[in-house]
């Protein structure tokens, strides 16, 4: 159920010994009901930081009931799964018939140091979810609810393949952003190294795109309100069940943003999932005003996605390249900032 990789990025050898999903500890036993009876597990789907698989039982009834499991190693891994199940937990909360159902996450009793998430398991189909129903889902997904306390961020860490990413509870979705933003620049510089033109695109990004794009959205008479989002939704975050025909999602990254930030991972083409999801998304779920800026937007929130896609693959500078090229798009084009927008508005 875990997304391909692709050796081409990334190839180097998953930083978790096999024996931990050659069998099943008691503690991850505790997070099924009481009475189930484990019948095999077996490697299943693909990451480049865990080792996954499928964990086979007969539950209390007598019915067989499968599980998928993420098993990481080490304190990341630990702050990992506490993390991802925190998000899918939130989000199963709000939309179960869309969310892979978290079932808990823990520490191995014989292998103090594996840590593991367990979720129910869906054998998946071929191919991305349809674009006549997926992108209906997300949108029902962000209308269904709004933070209780009218805040954006996640009061949790969480983690994008091996590397945190922590959006501050704040009042502010520009606020929130910007600082979750100077967060993975920081990460993906400790990745690639100092690099002048990409420190000198920083600041325009930080100072003048940034406010200029979603200040607005904070101070106009149709003000923002923070939405729950999954906040990675790739071709790799999703699926279609084989057996109910229904989308699914699952590793979660959530926090209560602006909507479309969501859309962050549809706007690259080397995604499966691309623009016309996009578009077919705002058929039910309307542009934000000033709408005029919403493909700027939507190319800033996926500036961030790969700028931490970059700081994930040390060496590998595909993705810094067009995280250079996009933001010198944005700097070029609104060099005077919110400020130049207020004075010609």
């Amino acid at each position: 159920m875990a997304p391909s990789t692709d050796t081409s990025i990334w190839n180097q050898e998953i930083p978790v010994p096999e024996k931990a999903i050659s069998y099943v500890d008691d503690a991850v036993k505790e997070k099924m009901p009481q009475g189930t009876k484990v019948r095999s597990i077996v490697p299943s789907g693909f990451s480049y930081w865990a080792r996954t698989a499928r964990i086979e039982t007969l539950g209390p009834e007598g019915n067989v009931v499968s599980y998928f499991i993420k098993v990481h190693q080490g304190e990341p891994g630990c702050k990992l799964v506490f993390g991802e199940f925190q998000s899918m937990k939130t989000l199963w909360d709000v939309m179960p018939e869309l969310v892979v159902r978290p079932y808990g996450y823990g520490t191995y009793e014989k292998m103090e140091d594996i840590h593991f998430f367990l979720c129910s398991f869906h054998e998946l189909s071929e191919g991305i979810p349809s674009l006549d129903k997926f992108p209906a889902l997300v949108a029902e997904l962000h209308r269904r609810k709004i933070s209780p306390d009218g805040t954006f961020g996640f009061p949790y860490e969480t983690f994008g393949g091996r590397l945190p990413q922590f959006f501050p509870v704040t009042n502010s979705w520009e606020e929130t952003f910007k600082s979750g933003v100077e967060r993975t620049f920081d990460i993906e510089e400790k990745s690639h190294g100092f690099d002048e033109d990409m420190t000198q695109l920083r600041k325009g990004i930080i100072e003048k795109v940034i406010p200029r794009l979603l200040r607005p959205l904070e101070t106009g008479p149709n003000k923002i309100q923070p939405r729950l989002v999954h906040g990675d939704i790739w071709d790799g975050n999703c699926g279609t069940d084989a057996n109910t025909n229904a989308p699914v999602i699952f590793d979660a990254t959530c926090l209560w943003a602006h909507n479309e930030y969501e859309l962050a991972p549809w706007q690259p083409e080397r995604h499966a999932m691309n623009w016309p999801y996009i578009e077919k998304y705002t058929e039910h779920f309307d542009k934000s005003e000033p709408k005029e800026d919403f493909e700027d937007r939507v190319l800033l929130y996926s500036m961030r996605f790969n700028l931490h896609a970059s700081a994930l693959y040390p060496g590998n500078t595909r993705f810094r390249n067009i995280v250079r090229e996009d933001m010198r798009k944005l700097v070029e084009k609104f060099p005077g900032g919110y400020e130049a927008w207020l004075k010609n508005k």
